[in-house]
């Protein structure tokens, strides 16, 4: 939408929408606090002499009850009636705006708030500074039907806040009839978008998303192709339904059908495509998602407004409990090479039903992040070009690798608040055990490699040998059998890992059928039922260690696994069952077998101590990483020197002409 106002000297400026106020669709109505709060226009408490407190001293937000929503006032996805004498705040996650950001990454620098109303009331806008503290800014009366305009700066956002309104009815009711945060036109078209999904047997997920889009036409608008790149064996295109939702996109759906090459796979064959079919970006989209459609155009109207070629990606709301962000930005901790959060003041799992936006003073600082999860993520194809595609891993680590080298090469990444997808959430995961064991070890190596700013990887190399130690005293037999692989082959060179994209899932789970840890039933009574020789030493039960005695513990811990002989009847039936969130080392090493349940809650395994098989994996998980710290300075160059190759266009079009089924369109 365009606009134009008189401004002074009597020319006219015309405006262009940057941020559409949105209310939840009919079917999402759990997630009203993300988009609209009811009530008084509370905010965080600030001190006075100006200390900023931490979360430790309990400054995560004030938490006021909010009044609940009356679901029935809202018109459509744009309006929405307020009753009279009530007020509702567009202070939220989708609805306010993030100025920090957009002052920061682009080149905006002031923007208007355009609200169309209809009835008595007021339109009152507010902002706030990087520590939370809530300023009004200005006050407008409006009645019968009414345009109000507000032309703010961003000078004041340098390093967080965020611009937003509230409606407040007056002796009758107040209809919003829309809203939207703009900025003054620029002569760029937009750029054009190939979105791309990668999936595996998530049918139901993808046809729901697929259907989204169709219903939002608008958000399709600059989308040149939607790319679903289908490694399974639950096809999509032969799904029920699939023909409804291909012809209501218009003809912009092509399936490409190839082998499991995984995400990574999944990934650059989206950036590939995008690129060779002249696109401006390629949008990274998960299968197991559900897509607040409006993101899509947020994401694209921030980046084409960047100062620079600039990653732009969505935020990752719980599926499952959908007020809940996962987090707001992350960080790879350069010294343990792990994923880490950008600084003290934030918190995982930060749930808005219990304080919201204009309560949560962290959630004001701007964060600035190393990468953006592919769950959403928009990567300019210039930037594709440059840096190439996606490693070969396979899965995990591509992402973080990606924004790491980008940034290496000048290319930030932009976390944008506002835009988001709703994911599984990692709570009901536990991708640390089996199968996905080995990419997590072997590709945050990797990583490590091309990346780590330290001679010998900080502390990568002793992590990993401790992560090993960890689960092999807690009898995770299998798990460790793939990890030792995974160290292996990294010291068998960069050249490898295209090799093993197809071919390394299959191995790891052959393997791991041979390891009762690993063969998962899905009902305890399958297993003989759980009795102890001997009760807990005084009633206690299982020791944990302190601090202060954990080395000696641990140390104690993995001797007597090694030298004291498993008892004949825990090899008969279990001496215990255990449920996941209890599986910790220091429980799992004092028992000799134990029936573990997984993250998701679907079945149960037999985990049993087997002193071979702990001497054997110790010893080989000893060498392979003594041999890794001896090489690393060699690997590191070897890695770097390939990067460009492995993550070439025209690598990967090789094992793309390989492992290519066919098309659909």
């Amino acid at each position: 939408m365009t606009v134009t106002n008189e401004v002074e000297a009597g020319t006219k400026l015309s405006w262009s929408a940057l941020q559409r106020v949105i209310l939840p669709s009919p079917s999402q109505m759990d997630t009203v606090p993300l988009y609209m709060d009811m009530g008084a226009a509370t905010g965080t408490q600030i001190p006075t002499d100006g200390e900023h407190k931490t979360k430790s001293s309990g400054a995560r937000g004030l938490a006021v009850p909010a009044k609940e929503a009356h679901f029935e006032d809202f018109l459509s996805r744009r309006s929405t009636l307020v009753r009279s004498g009530e007020r509702v705040s567009f202070g939220s996650y989708f609805n306010a705006f993030p100025a920090s950001y957009w002052r920061r990454w682009t080149s905006v620098e002031k923007v208007q708030l355009h609200v169309r109303t209809e009835g008595p009331g007021s339109v009152i806008v507010y902002k706030s500074n990087a520590r939370g503290a809530l300023q009004r800014v200005d006050t407008r009366r409006v009645d019968g039907k009414a345009d109000s305009h507000f032309e703010l700066s961003l000078a004041p956002f340098g390093d967080g806040g965020w611009y937003w309104f509230d409606l407040v009815a007056g002796t009758a009711p107040l209809v919003m009839l829309e809203a939207e945060w703009q900025a003054p036109v620029v002569d760029k078209q937009p750029g054009s978008v190939t979105l791309q999904i990668t999936t595996l047997n998530k049918t139901d997920f993808c046809l729901n998303n697929l259907r989204l889009m169709a219903d939002n036409p608008e958000a399709l608008e600059y989308v040149q192709e939607i790319l679903l790149v289908d490694q399974g064996t639950q096809k999509v295109a032969e799904a029920e339904g699939f023909a409804e939702v291909r012809d209501a996109l218009g003809g912009k759906l092509r399936i490409i059908n190839q082998s499991n090459l995984g995400g990574s796979g999944g990934f650059a064959r989206g950036m590939f495509e995008a690129v060779e079919n002249g696109s401006d970006y390629a949008l990274l989209l998960d299968d197991d998602v559900v897509v607040e459609p409006e993101s899509i155009i947020r994401l694209l109207t921030f980046a084409d407004r960047c100062k620079s070629p600039t990653i732009v990606g969505g935020h990752m709301f719980d599926l499952y409990n959908r007020t809940v962000l996962h987090t707001f930005g992350e960080v790879v901790d350069p010294y343990r090479f792990q994923p880490s959060l950008p600084n003290d003041d934030m918190v995982l799992g930060h749930d808005f039903m219990s304080s919201n936006l204009r309560q949560t003073s962290w959630l004001h600082r701007r964060c600035d992040v190393d990468y953006n999860g592919w769950w959403m993520c928009l990567i300019p194809t210039k930037v594709i070009r440059e840096i190439g595609l996606s490693l070969p891993l396979f899965i995990k680590w591509d992402d973080a690798e990606y924004g790491l080298r980008a940034k290496a090469n000048g290319v930030p990444t932009v976390s944008l608040p506002g835009s988001a997808v709703w994911h599984v959430s990692w709570i009901d995961k536990d991708d640390l055990v089996g199968w996905q064991a080995y990419f997590h070890a072997r590709n945050r190596v990797v990583a490590a490699l091309l990346h780590s700013p330290y001679e010998f990887g900080g502390r990568v190399v002793r992590d990993s040998h401790y992560h090993d130690v960890k689960h092999l005293v807690s009898m995770q037999y299998a798990t460790v059998r793939g990890r030792n692989w995974a160290v292996a082959d990294v010291l068998r060179g960069s050249q490898v890992l295209p090799d093993l994209l197809p071919i390394r899932l299959p191995d790891i789970r052959k393997m791991m059928a041979g390891y009762t840890d690993s063969v998962l039933r899905p009902d305890q009574d399958d297993f003989p039922a759980p009795k102890m020789d001997k009760p807990p030493r005084r009633g206690h039960g299982v020791s944990r260690p302190s601090p202060l005695t954990l080395i000696p513990w641990a140390a104690k811990t993995v001797v007597r696994q090694l030298l004291n002989p498993v008892s004949e009847s825990s090899k008969q039936r279990p001496q215990t069952t255990v449920a996941h969130q209890d599986n910790r080392w220091w429980r799992m090493s004092q028992f000799d077998s134990a029936i573990v349940s997984n993250a998701e809650g679907t079945g149960a395994s037999w985990y049993k101590r087997d002193p071979k098989q702990l001497r054997e994996m110790l010893a080989e998980s000893a060498r392979l990483h003594a041999l890794l710290l001896k090489n690393w300075r060699e690997l590191s160059v070897e890695y770097r020197a390939a990067l460009a190759e492995l993550s070439s266009m025209e690598s990967w079009r090789a094992t793309f002409e390989q492992h290519t089924q066919n098309e659909i369109k």
